[in-house]
């Protein structure tokens, strides 16, 4: 009998074994390992503030990943084209896009027609920083100090704004400005920030809206008034302005934000490696490196970033429609 049960005993240990060394077997398998470099499509030309985030993006996680992220710059049609080319580049893993606030919030509406969709066919990977967008008066123009007298200004006359372009963030940022002010004023829409920022230098306008990568300097030379910046925390770069929020517009918060993003097909297993090398890759450093290009860092916990990206992008979708924009 002490035989018969020794020898069940041993069997039973025997048939334990393989469910033991495969589930040991399963957890000794090392994470995915890209093969070749990564791609990071960024949908705007070399220079501007939306290449510096991508690049210094890149540089950061490349030693998390264990491969190079190098930089393509697809530019054009508001940046629907480096989107089509990164869902049509291999959704293995190997694929990412930078994406911003216009490719989510306000391109669907632009080009309802373009066959691409932000929130549909990207997964968000983790949020890198966000920039304000600066409510500036033109001294010339306008004598008011803050928010309060601007409405007041208002109401005695007729007001003009500049933006950098019709359906952008900040023609947006002046459009919830308005409507939550009972205000109306004159748009006048401008190729970018750097025929905006001439014409206010000009006092062609009364105020405009654009970032603070723009706006910095101009505000601290005394050049522009900064009446309050659209997001709901301070920028980094000008403290002393108030939000929006602290200027009595309650709810108000409106923020141009950077993220990375992969085609929403590549497999979960990859993408999760994915994040975690993202989410190590925002550093001390990399913070730094952000604010001197005018950007905040900006964290969404990984569990509330798909729901996040969705909602704010909901949230400009619904300004662009009440705004009834058109591409010029």
């Amino acid at each position: 009998m002490t035989t018969r049960r020794g020898a069940l005993a041993g069997l039973a240990t025997i048939l334990a074994a393989p469910p033991f060394l495969a589930a040991r077997k399963a957890r000794a398998q090392p994470a995915w390992t890209p093969n070749r470099p990564l791609r990071l499509f960024v949908t705007y030309p070399p220079g501007g503030v939306t290449d510096i985030v991508g690049r210094l993006a890149a540089e950061a996680l490349g030693p998390e990943i264990g491969q190079p992220v190098l930089v393509e710059n697809r530019a054009g049609a508001g940046g629907n084209l480096g989107m089509q080319a990164a869902l049509a580049a291999p959704a293995d893993g190997t694929t990412l896009m930078l994406g911003t606030v216009a490719l989510f919030g306000v391109n669907p509406v632009l080009y309802a027609n373009s066959g691409v969709d932000g929130v549909r066919d990207f997964a968000p990977l983790g949020m890198l920083g966000e920039a304000a967008n600066v409510l500036s008066a033109v001294p010339a123009r306008l004598a008011a100090r803050n928010v309060a007298e601007l409405v007041a200004e208002g109401r005695r006359r007729p007001l003009t704004y500049g933006s950098v372009g019709n359906g952008s963030s900040s023609h947006l940022s002046a459009v919830l400005l308005l409507k939550t002010l009972g205000l109306e004023a004159t748009h006048v829409p401008y190729r970018g920030s750097a025929p905006l920022v001439t014409a206010m230098l000009a006092g062609e306008v009364d105020f405009g809206f654009d970032t603070t990568a723009t706006s910095t300097a101009h505000v601290q030379s005394g050049a522009f008034r900064a009446l309050g910046v659209t997001t709901a925390r301070r920028a980094s770069s000008l403290p002393e302005v108030p939000t929006l929020q602290e200027a009595g517009l309650a709810g108000y918060a409106l923020s141009v934000w950077f993220g990375l993003f992969a085609p929403a097909a590549t497999p979960p297993e990859r993408r999760a490696r994915l994040e975690e090398a993202v989410a190590r890759s925002q550093t001390p450093a990399l913070a730094e490196k952000l604010r001197r290009a005018f950007v905040d860092p900006l964290t969404v916990p990984r569990a509330e970033l798909p729901g996040w990206v969705a909602a704010d992008a909901a949230r400009w979708q619904q300004l662009a429609r009440d705004a009834r924009i058109e591409l010029n």
